[in-house]
C-alpha cells in the first residue's frame, strides 16, 4: 500500500508517471537497455561525417567518443530539467540523423568539419531564439496529428531494423545472409519468449537480455568480434575544438538551418508522443523548455567536436514495451553514455554487439512505436469530418521517401533536406491538413467527400419499431426470436 509513495519523488507531492524512483540498481539496468538500443544510431552519424571528412579511424573515433560525451550530458539535461531547459521526459538525446546529409554536403563542398562545427553552432543559436514559436503550435497536435506522427515513427524505423538484421553493412559479403537474419529472428525469439514467461522484471528487461543472449550465441557460433576492444585508449576526455576553429559560411549556415527546423519539428513530435505513451500532460512550455534543452545541447556540441543533438524516436518505442515511465531511469542512462565517452574501451565493447542482435531487437521496438501511433489514432473522432483522409495522406505521404529514398533528388536541397525524412513529411502535411479541415471551418460541408462515407452509422426511429425482442442478425440475415428469417426488401418499390 505505500508503493506509490515510495515511488514519488522525495519532498514532492507529483504524481506524474515519469517521476517515478526505482532503485538505483533497476535504474541503470534500464538505463544501460536505452544506452543499447540507440547505441547504434548515435554513432552512425560520426562514422558516415568522419569518412566523408577523410578523417583517420582514430579521429573518427574521437568523434564517436565525443558524440557519446555529449549526448549523454544532453540527455541528462532534457531529464533532470533546469529553469527553462528540459521538457523532465523520458527522452535520450543524441546526435541527430536529420543532419547527416547535409553535413556531408557541406564537408564535400570544401568546408571541412570546420565549417560543420560552425554551422552547427549558428544555426542552433538562432533556433534557441526561435523555439518559443514552436512551443506554442500544441494546438495545432491533436490525436489525428500526434497518431500520424508516431505511427510514422515507428514505419519510418523499420528499414532501419530490417539493415541491422541484414548485417549493417550493404558491401559485406554476409550482408543478408541466412546467418545474419537468422541471428537477428533468435534474438526476437527471445524477447517475445521472455516478455511471455517471465516475471515482471524479466519482462522489462526482455531487450537487454535478449540482446546479451544474441551476443552469447554470436559469440559461439563466431559472429561476434572483440579483437578490437583492446585497440586504442582507455581512457579519453574530449579535448575542446579538436579539429581547430570553427569556420562560419552562410551557404552552410542556411542549410544547416533548415535542419534545425527540421530537428525543431521532430524533436517536437518526439516530446507529444512519450508524453502521450507515458501518459502525462505535455504542454506549450514543456515543448518549449524541451526544444530549448534540444538547441542548447547542439549550441555547444560543436565546441566537443560533436554534432546536433535530438531526441531519438526508438528510445520512445523502448518507453512503451517496457512500460518503464520513469525520466531518471533516461538520466542513468545518459550518465552511461557520458561514461562511455570518457572510456573508449566500454565503447568498443557495447560496439562488438553484432548489427543483426540490434536489428531482431529493433524489429519489436520500432513496431511498438507505431502501434502506440496506432493506439491513438483509434481515440480519433472519424464520424462527419474529414479526419480519415488526413491520417491516410499523411501517413502515405511520410512513407514516400521510405518507398522510394531518391523520389526528391531532383528537386531543390532545401525541399530535399525537409522532405527526406518521412517523419517531417507526415508531420508537416497533417499539420496543414489538420488547420484546413479542423481549424478554418469556411467552405466545410457535411460528408465532404466518400471518405467520409459511411463513417456515421445511423438507425432511424422506423428501423427501430420494425424490430422485436430477440431479434438479431446472423450471416447477414435477420433472424426473429422463433429462428425465422425475417424478409427483407432492398427498395420501397420491392414486392
Amino acid at each position: 500500500m505505500n508503493t506509490k509513495k515510495k515511488n514519488r519523488p522525495a519532498g514532492t507531492q507529483s504524481t506524474r508517471p515519469e517521476d517515478q524512483r526505482l532503485s538505483i540498481g533497476s535504474s541503470f539496468a534500464y538505463g544501460f537497455q536505452h544506452v543499447l538500443t540507440m547505441y547504434g544510431g548515435i554513432i552512425a552519424p560520426p562514422l558516415i561525417i568522419g569518412a566523408a571528412a577523410g578523417l583517420s579511424s582514430q579521429d573518427i573515433g574521437l568523434l564517436i567518443a565525443a558524440c557519446l560525451f555529449v549526448g549523454g550530458l544532453a540527455t541528462i539535461l532534457q531529464t533532470v530539467g533546469i529553469p527553462f531547459f528540459g521538457s523532465q521526459l523520458p527522452l535520450v538525446q543524441g546526435v541527430s540523423f536529420a543532419g547527416v546529409s547535409t553535413m556531408v554536403a557541406i564537408v564535400n563542398g570544401g568546408g571541412g568539419i570546420q565549417s560543420v562545427f560552425g554551422s552547427v553552432m549558428v544555426a542552433s543559436l538562432i533556433g534557441l531564439i526561435i523555439t518559443p514559436l514552436f512551443s506554442k503550435i500544441i494546438k495545432f497536435f491533436p490525436p489525428v496529428v500526434t497518431g500520424v506522427v508516431i505511427t510514422t515513427i515507428g514505419l519510418t524505423l523499420m528499414p532501419v531494423a530490417a539493415n541491422w538484421a541484414m548485417g549493417g553493412n550493404a558491401k559485406a559479403e554476409n550482408y543478408g545472409s541466412m546467418a545474419n537474419i537468422g541471428l537477428a529472428a533468435a534474438t526476437m525469439a527471445v524477447v517475445l519468449i521472455l516478455s511471455k514467461v517471465g516475471n515482471a522484471a524479466i519482462s522489462r528487461l526482455s531487450i537487454l537480455l535478449a540482446m546479451v543472449i544474441g551476443t552469447i550465441i554470436a559469440t559461439v557460433t563466431g559472429m561476434a568480434d572483440f579483437s578490437k576492444v583492446g585497440q586504442g585508449d582507455v581512457v579519453a576526455f574530449p579535448t575542446p575544438f579538436a579539429f581547430g576553429a570553427p569556420t562560419f559560411e552562410i551557404a552552410a549556415i542556411i542549410s544547416m538551418l533548415i535542419v534545425i527546423l527540421v530537428t525543431l519539428t521532430e524533436t517536437s513530435a518526439d516530446i507529444i508522443a512519450v508524453g502521450e505513451i507515458v501518459d502525462t500532460k505535455v504542454d506549450s512550455k514543456r515543448i518549449g523548455n524541451g526544444l530549448r534543452a534540444d538547441m542548447l545541447s547542439s549550441v555547444i556540441s560543436p565546441m566537443f567536436n560533436s554534432f546536433t543533438q535530438s531526441a531519438f524516436a526508438q528510445n520512445v518505442g523502448l518507453v512503451a514495451i517496457t512500460g518503464v515511465k520513469s525520466r531518471f531511469v533516461v538520466t542513468a542512462g545518459g550518465v552511461i553514455l557520458v561514461v562511455l565517452g570518457l572510456l573508449p574501451v566500454l565503447g568498443r565493447v557495447i560496439a562488438a554487439v553484432p548489427t543483426p542482435v540490434l536489428g531482431g531487437a529493433g524489429v519489436v521496438l520500432f513496431g511498438t512505436v507505431a502501434a502506440s501511433g496506432i493506439r491513438t489514432l483509434a481515440k480519433v473522432e472519424y464520424r462527419n469530418n474529414m479526419n480519415l483522409i488526413i491520417v491516410a495522406a499523411s501517413i502515405g505521404f511520410g512513407m514516400i521517401p521510405i518507398a522510394a529514398p531518391k523520389f526528391y533528388d531532383q528537386f531543390p536541397s532545401w525541399f530535399e533536406t525537409i522532405f527526406h525524412s518521412g517523419i517531417s513529411s507526415a508531420a508537416v502535411m497533417a499539420i496543414l491538413l489538420n488547420i484546413l479541415f479542423n481549424h478554418i471551418k469556411k467552405g466545410n460541408s457535411d460528408n465532404q467527400s466518400t471518405f467520409v462515407a459511411g463513417t456515421d452509422r445511423v438507425l432511424t426511429e422506423a428501423d427501430i419499431a420494425c424490430l422485436a425482442e430477440g431479434d438479431r442478425f446472423e450471416n447477414g440475415k435477420l433472424i426473429d426470436c422463433d429462428g425465422n428469417e425475417v424478409p427483407v426488401k432492398t427498395s420501397a418499390h420491392d414486392h
